[in-house]
């Protein structure tokens, strides 16, 4: 093996060693685990202990991001279980379905009259990028039972599927910003077939690979020690198929998850080699942000990216969801805690490493800055955040009634492990209070 790649292999280890070992100390100083890996890598790769070299545009760095993004849409969409959602999904419906076309479209207006050098689908790209919250970002506040279970469930659902719904959006907009760039002659409209056919090839997948494990553990051909291997397998084999399709393979990943969610019979047990393949794998996203991204981020990065960054993790974000969670019975603190805690994580880092990849310099070069500090300031503000404003929530809310919307019955989910913060409850489930 090459000696370059033995020194990046040898510090990756290094890293998660360290971490494994003083985690929970860490994180009584609200440490997350997104925060050391970026700090992590960055540490290793510039300044004066510098160790290690990756570069941004390293095809290496984006095919692991893509992997790791394909594998948690499948993950957190086969969690959602449909069906036992219909039973609360009011709060959620409201989020995904107001809220976040809400936050694309004002993100889209603001970054269109702070970059007005790019073009308006350029614009869209940067709002539907940096729209999806990341469920792992905001995996302590889902866990954490002071936080009343209507609320957490609401967020664990939002963060759990609207990575997968933006992903038509931002692949519609960079088709455009392409095609007005001439760069690609297909178009939106080879963009909208590619996105039907990923969700039609996914949602077979899903099903078929639900069925034959069901038809499997009832007639007792499999081992429950490999069944969740093959779920794992599923993940990227939807993804796979999907690009060897020439269609889209985060929309597969993601459909075959809600498939599989809605089939599968019994326990989650079949999603949990998934998910820690995926927590290894983020882990390992996040030291590359660190690594490579970030520098070059912060040095693209002007006043225009920074006013963005501070917007689009507040006003954008608490605006569209106040109104999206109007009439909802409410209490205020409640609609201002759900706003704050969008945080934006790895499916804003994938998107953009997307359109850095196959936009002109300029644009890129846009894209860029504006990712970076909106992803590195939400890291940083809403995990240092988290524990101290949810004890003021909770605080706030002491009187509410149990019978209210915040307190509302409905089935316990599980959330992702360690990918946002290295806290777990001893079952990983969102359970009622």
């Amino acid at each position: 093996m090459d000696s370059g790649l033995l020194a990046i292999l040898a510090v990756l280890c290094g890293c998660l060693i360290v971490w494994g070992l003083l985690s929970a100390r860490l994180e009584r100083w609200n440490v997350t685990a997104p925060i050391a890996f970026v700090l992590l890598g960055l540490v290793v790769t510039h300044g004066p202990i510098t160790l290690i070299h990756l570069s941004l545009r390293s095809a290496t760095i984006r095919s692991l991001a893509e992997v790791t993004l394909a594998l948690v849409l499948f993950s957190d969409a086969s969690r959602v279980n449909a069906k036992e959602l219909r039973t609360d999904v009011g709060m959620p419906a409201r989020l995904l379905g107001i809220g976040l076309p809400l936050t694309i479209g004002v993100g889209a207006a603001i970054a269109a009259a702070l970059f007005r050098g790019t073009g308006l689908w350029v614009a869209a790209l940067i709002a539907a990028a940096v729209a999806p919250t990341d469920a792992a970002l905001g995996a302590s506040i889902i866990q954490d039972t002071r936080v009343p279970s209507g609320v957490r469930r609401g967020l664990n659902v939002e963060s759990g599927l609207n990575d997968g719904i933006a992903t038509p959006f931002v692949n519609l907009f960079l088709a455009g910003a392409l095609a007005s760039e001439a760069i690609s002659s297909s178009g939106v409209g080879r963009a909208a077939i590619d996105l039907l056919g990923g969700a039609a090839l996914g949602i077979g997948v899903g099903v078929l690979g639900a069925l034959l494990l069901n038809l499997a553990r009832k007639a007792r051909w499999s081992e429950a020690a490999f069944r969740p291997l093959s779920v794992f397998a599923l993940a990227l084999f939807a993804y796979a198929a999907a690009l060897l399709a020439h269609t889209n393979g985060f929309v597969a990943a993601f459909s075959a998850g809600m498939a599989f969610g809605a089939v599968i019979q019994g326990t989650d047990e079949p999603l949990s080699f998934s998910e820690s393949g995926g927590t290894l794998l983020s882990l390992l996203v996040w030291f590359a942000f660190g690594a490579a991204i970030l520098v070059p981020g912060l040095k693209a990065a002007g006043w225009r990216d920074v006013v963005f960054a501070v917007l689009a993790l507040t006003v954008v974000r608490m605006v569209p969801v106040a109104i999206a969670l109007a009439g909802a019975g409410l209490h205020r603190a409640t609609v201002a805690f759900i706003g704050w805690f969008g945080p934006r994580g790895l499916a804003t880092v994938v998107f953009g490493l997307i359109a850095i990849d196959a936009l002109r310099p300029a644009d890129a070069h846009v894209v860029l800055g504006a990712v970076t500090v909106t992803v590195a300031l939400s890291v940083l503000l809403h995990g240092a955040t988290a524990s101290p404003l949810t004890r003021r929530y909770a605080h706030a809310i002491e009187g509410l009634p149990a019978d209210g919307p915040e307190h509302a019955s409905g089935p316990a989910l599980r959330t992702r492990r360690l990918r946002g913060s290295g806290r777990s409850n001893p079952d990983d489930t969102v359970v009622p209070d």
